[in-house]
């Protein structure tokens, strides 16, 4: 079952509060953290959280800041992955979870490779989705032209048809999934129906409009067993970067999945039993 929790960072951290949905057995031997996309939330792991409970393991989907049911930050500027990197170690001390699983959709890739490098780290397998050390710049300049755009929509055929065009990355998807993604994906609010997120989440990519993604030394430093899913159509994750992901790091394991985009979508059976295999549940 699984149960909406929210958590309040403390003075430290400007009360921000912190959502999560909580799967499985809080006393359970493998806890599972699952952290979403740039403009995603915690819904995005329904799926797969579901299976992962029904294997023994606990399983948290975070809200990070500014999406979901978190709260949204006073200062745009610390929409960034090193802040959310801060929160989501101050959720694991609150939750007191000494040993962790990650699997990161892109920006939680991004956010799980930054909490693998430290030498201490909590962190004992990662899972990235579709996502790797290193962004160019040209493709960030894609992204930009749609991060924050406080669009208004008149119901939730709207909302679906939106996610359809800028997510069709996420693959052959019933349309059941594609009407649960309009429900999970949106807030009501008195303009209409708006996406589920801060809109201001958009202001450090608009300050930093010259600058590339680039987390290789967090890459190299990184020890534990790392799996990497790779929409084989990608525009984020290419197979150059692919190629040196493996050359510094060789044990790694890449599975490619052929007619995926950005990113897959994590509610399919042969990518979630990939997972299940992978984290040996």
């Amino acid at each position: 079952m699984m149960q909406e929790r929210t958590v309040s960072l403390g003075p430290d951290f400007a009360g921000l509060e912190l959502a999560y949905l909580d799967w499985g057995d809080p006393a359970a031997a493998r806890t599972v953290v699952c952290v979403h996309g740039l403009t995603r939330n915690a819904h995005d792991f329904d799926t797969v959280a579901a299976v992962l409970a029904e294997r023994g393991a606990r399983v948290l989907a975070v809200d990070v800041a500014g999406r979901g049911r978190s709260g949204w930050l006073s200062d745009p500027a610390g929409y960034r992955v090193e802040v959310y990197a801060g929160h989501l170690t101050r959720l694991m001390d609150l939750l007191r979870l000494e040993r962790v699983d990650w699997i990161g959709t892109s920006m939680g890739g991004l956010i799980g490779m930054v909490l693998a490098a430290p030498p201490d780290s909590r962190l004992a397998r990662l899972v990235l989705n579709d996502i790797g050390p290193f962004v160019a710049t040209a493709t960030l300049e894609q992204i930009r032209s749609y991060l924050g755009l406080d669009l208004a929509f008149r119901d939730l055929g709207e909302v679906e048809a939106h996610l359809r065009a800028i997510h069709a990355g996420f693959g052959q998807l019933t349309d059941a999934q594609w009407a649960t993604l309009a429900r999970t994906s949106s807030r009501t609010t008195p303009g209409g129906l708006r996406l589920h997120y801060d809109p201001a989440i958009r202001a450090p990519f608009l300050a930093d409009s010259a600058g590339s993604i680039d987390l290789w030394p967090f890459w190299d430093a990184i020890r534990c067993p790392t799996l990497v899913l790779h929409g084989a159509d990608s525009p984020l994750l290419t197979t150059d970067v692919i190629e040196e992901m493996q050359r510094r790091r060789p044990g790694i394991e890449v599975v490619n999945l052929p007619g995926i985009g950005h990113a897959p979508s994590l509610m399919v059976a042969d990518q979630i039993d990939t997972i299940v295999r992978w984290l040996d549940l």
